[in-house]
């Protein structure tokens, strides 16, 4: 399997099983409805393991531009691989949301609150401030950079590196997840994003494209800072 269509496809089932939760809990007569915070941090984090078990050999299953970027930084991914890996990845992103909005179907046009609608798809902020926020998602960036760095300096037994993986996922979102929902992840928000702007969703409101900036910069500042801190504690 080539890398990008390897990037792609693990994209797409970070965001099927990723957003597919959130829509469980926030849509309207979802069996999941109601479920919390608790359940959606969880499934995060066994979404990107899942993804890194389905991919990651074939491309190493960065699943994320900012994780793409900050590798390259890092000296340990070639940087004529970067562009090719964060188109693949943003369009992965963009179908994995298309075959959410399939799969709930009928939710969407029985859940009137346009903002639950969007939060299926892209993240928002608890208190919308733009300077916490942009920190917010640097800071839960450059912790992941830094964790998964820190991981693979560690040998683990054959087939649980993406378990931790995963429990590191959980780990941010249960930690600095709730002040803007932890995108850490620039192709996992504006993928679903641009979904949520082009597909008929029943009733759906704007896409807020004045916050989209700060899941995409906030991430990317953040994985590139976490790769340079860790090469200088190492150092």
């Amino acid at each position: 399997m080539s890398p990008y269509v390897a990037e792609f496809i693990g994209t797409l089932l970070l965001i099927v099983l990723g957003d597919g939760v959130v829509a469980s809990v926030l849509l309207k007569h979802s069996k999941g409805e109601h479920s919390g915070w608790l359940v959606i941090v969880v499934a995060w984090g066994l979404a990107v393991a899942f993804a890194i078990y389905a991919v990651g050999g074939y491309s190493g299953a960065h699943i994320n531009p900012a994780v793409t970027l900050a590798l390259a930084v890092n000296g340990s991914f070639p940087w004529a691989d970067v562009p090719g890996y964060m188109l693949a990845q943003l369009l992965g992103a963009f179908a994995g949301a298309i075959i959410v909005w399939i799969h709930y179907y009928p939710h969407w046009k029985a859940t009137e609150d346009q903002g639950l609608k969007l939060a299926v798809f892209c993240t928002a902020p608890a208190i919308r401030t733009t300077i916490p926020n942009f920190i917010s998602e640097f800071i839960g960036t450059m912790v992941l950079i830094m964790g998964l760095l820190f991981i693979g300096a560690n040998r683990f037994a054959d087939g649980l590196n993406p378990l931790v993986v995963g429990a590191l996922i959980s780990l941010i979102g249960f930690g600095l997840g709730g002040t803007t929902g932890f995108a850490i992840n620039p192709a996992r928000d504006l993928g679903p994003r641009m979904a949520h702007f082009i597909l008929p969703i029943a009733g759906k409101g704007s896409s807020d494209w004045s916050y989209s900036w700060i899941p995409v910069m906030g991430p990317f500042c953040g994985g590139v800072a976490g790769a340079l801190l860790y090469q200088w504690i190492v150092s």
